[in-house]
């Protein structure tokens, strides 16, 4: 049932027949309401194709087509300060959007902030510290760089061909997985002397930089909240980690950018990432709200808490999946599934 159920929803996400004639009857019934959608990076059509980790991308041309979109159908795009206000207010009657960045690479500063720029509409930034510190390795974006453009690659003492994208596609995900987890620093700092890479090159090819962080605090489209320190799960650390994670992160954003951080995010956040311990530590930590990746709209009342926010995956390059959240029906169907 459950696989039938994931099935059901995919197609129904890639149907622009199908979804679109039935969202915009569901309109009228749903009535006000906030979707918060959050993303990692994105690139150009034409590259996004190619990528070896292509769904952990937005493709830009479908960002701007759904921009464009969203003001077609009278959405407002708000931050997470806005969009709380109007969760609060129970004569608020407006449908709003809130789109944010987890982590922040390069891209976020180069390509998606202008992206938002010309549409004049707000951005968030959730922003893991260790990257512009350089003390998070940035393992994946690494990874996939090399097996974009190298045509072979020394993996564990194996000679590995990547004569197509499918074969890079499949070498990432066999080397991702098998790297997830606390030695994918070592495992991947390992694969780099193997193959003559430069790491600290590598880092600062991908990773946002203090000085574009500063760039950009200072432009009122932007809006900057914490995303903890080395991207931890923070259900996974004692309650003492957990907070310095939160307050050490809170407190760098602060002092490095000079502006007041309010908003945080959960690096891992669904049902079984974070929880009222959770949540409480993020209150604790002088945060005025924590956002979790539990699918779902907000509605008047909501918990500041426990915001919901849908991610969306860089293959949904189709305006029926966008409306499957902007609707709720993808939160419903994680729910049926149990993937919440």
């Amino acid at each position: 049932m459950s696989l039938l159920a994931v099935a059901t929803t995919k197609a129904m996400m890639a149907s622009s027949a199908f979804v679109l004639p039935f969202t915009k009857a569901a309109d009228r019934v749903l009535g006000p309401r906030g979707c918060f959608l959050t993303f990692h990076r994105a690139a150009p059509s034409e590259v996004w194709e190619r990528l070896p980790n292509r769904d952990f991308h937005l493709d830009l041309g479908f960002l701007d087509q759904f921009l464009t979109y969203l003001r077609a159908q009278r959405w407002d795009v708000v931050t997470v300060s806005e969009g709380l206000r109007r969760a609060a207010d129970r004569h608020d009657h407006s449908r709003y959007v809130n789109f944010s960045i987890d982590d922040c690479y390069r891209d976020s500063f180069e390509s998606v902030v202008p992206l938002f720029r010309r549409h004049n509409v707000p951005i968030t930034l959730f922003v893991t510290t260790g990257i512009p510190d350089g003390t998070l390795p940035l393992w994946t974006a690494g990874l996939e760089d090399v097996l974009l453009h190298r045509d072979r690659v020394d993996v564990d003492g194996e000679s590995l061909a990547l004569g197509t994208p499918e074969q890079r596609r499949g070498a990432f995900a066999r080397i991702a997985a098998s790297w997830d987890g606390p030695d994918a620093g070592r495992l991947y700092a390992d694969f780099c002397a193997a193959n003559a890479i430069d790491i600290e090159t590598m880092h600062w090819k991908h990773a946002i930089s203090w000085d574009m962080l500063q760039e950009l605090a200072q432009d009122p489209l932007v809006e900057i909240g914490a995303h903890t320190v080395t991207h931890a799960r923070i259900s996974a650390v004692t309650a003492e980690t957990a907070l310095a994670e939160l307050s050490r992160s809170r407190r760098r954003l602060s002092e490095r950018l000079g502006i007041e951080v309010q908003h945080f995010a959960f690096p891992y956040g669904r049902a079984t990432d974070c929880g009222p311990r959770e949540f409480a530590l993020a209150c604790q930590a002088g945060f005025a709200s924590a956002a979790t990746t539990r699918k779902g709209l907000l509605r008047h009342g909501q918990d500041a808490f426990s915001l919901p926010r849908n991610t969306i995956n860089g293959a949904h390059r189709h305006l029926a999946a966008m409306e499957m959240h902007l609707t709720g029906l993808s939160g419903t169907a994680a729910r049926v599934v149990g993937r919440v």
